[in-house]
């Protein structure tokens, strides 16, 4: 059976949804999206993505007001008409449809997309045997803190990285690492000391992220919100991305070197083990 997908109000069969060529979304990645995480059939952190919606709308001018619209109905009624127990819910809003104009239109209705996707990420094969990334430049635009769908460079690296036989790409500018091509990248120091890059408008203000930062204070560990090295992240005792798809999960090697002894981590298996737990405790249904 096909998916039933959210097309601008209405509930349809996957292929029979469809979105104009005029849509802003199409023409010029004039839009904004989230992905949150669904366990046990609720969903994660689903208040903390809608926070970050309604700023990166606010970043673009957008108007579109999440609550008003009943985004959280939307998300509960795909994820029962779909029957989605593990998974996740893609949302996207458009400026909305205009014929082509680089001049961004006023007083047209945004688009709104919805659909899921099943997927394993409670035993996902990469939390048991870590992830291999390489390094190369970051060449985005300079908002990304904002979630936009212009996401064509992170999808050019990741494939790179994939022809190459490794699972992943950690951007770096002037010398350091930003993130990788849909997560937030993370070290842990010889001193076990997590260093992350701090929120800027270099990265994007990850949900998973905070999350985790807050774990960390929490039991005490050194939280050192800075810049980090390709040495650095190679010379660390451990090393993992956090995102809504891959929770916590732990990177191996960078650039053909072993992190630590080239396997996961015991800090960053549990990291995740709490990240699960908690997120748990925290559903939305």
């Amino acid at each position: 059976m096909s998916r039933i997908v959210h097309v601008n109000g209405e509930f349809l069969p996957e292929a029979s949804a469809s979105l104009s060529i005029f849509d802003r979304g199409v023409l010029f990645a004039d839009a904004v999206y989230e992905v949150t995480a669904v366990l046990d059939g609720g969903l994660v952190d689903f208040d903390a993505h809608q926070a970050r919606l309604r700023r990166s709308l606010a970043e673009l001018a957008i108007d579109f007001d999440p609550v008003a619209a009943g985004l959280i109905d939307l998300h509960r009624e795909l994820i029962r008409r779909n029957d989605l127990q593990e998974g996740l819910v893609y949302l996207q809003i458009s400026r909305g449809v205009a014929d082509r104009s680089f001049l961004q239109p006023a007083n047209i209705r945004p688009s709104v997309v919805l659909f899921t996707q099943a997927q394993t990420l409670l035993d996902a094969p990469a939390a048991q045997s870590g992830l291999s990334v390489i390094t190369r430049p970051d060449k985005r635009w300079h908002r990304r803190d904002i979630k936009t769908t212009q996401l064509l460079y992170p999808s050019m690296m990741k494939t790179l990285a994939n022809e190459q036989g490794a699972d992943d790409v950690w951007m770096v500018e002037a010398g350091h690492v930003t993130e990788g091509s849909s997560s937030n990248a993370h070290i842990i120091t010889a001193d076990g000391s997590l260093v992350t890059r701090p929120t800027s408008e270099d990265i994007l203000h990850g949900i998973t992220r905070a999350a985790v930062l807050d774990y960390a204070r929490e039991t005490g560990a050194e939280v050192i919100e800075r810049p980090f090295t390709v040495a650095e992240a190679q010379e660390a005792r451990e090393a993992f991305i956090t995102s809504a798809t891959a929770f916590v999960t732990p990177v191996v090697a960078v650039d053909g070197v072993p992190v630590g002894d080239g396997r996961p981590g015991p800090a960053t298996r549990r990291i995740r083990a709490h990240y699960i737990d908690h997120s748990r405790d925290r559903l939305r249904y």
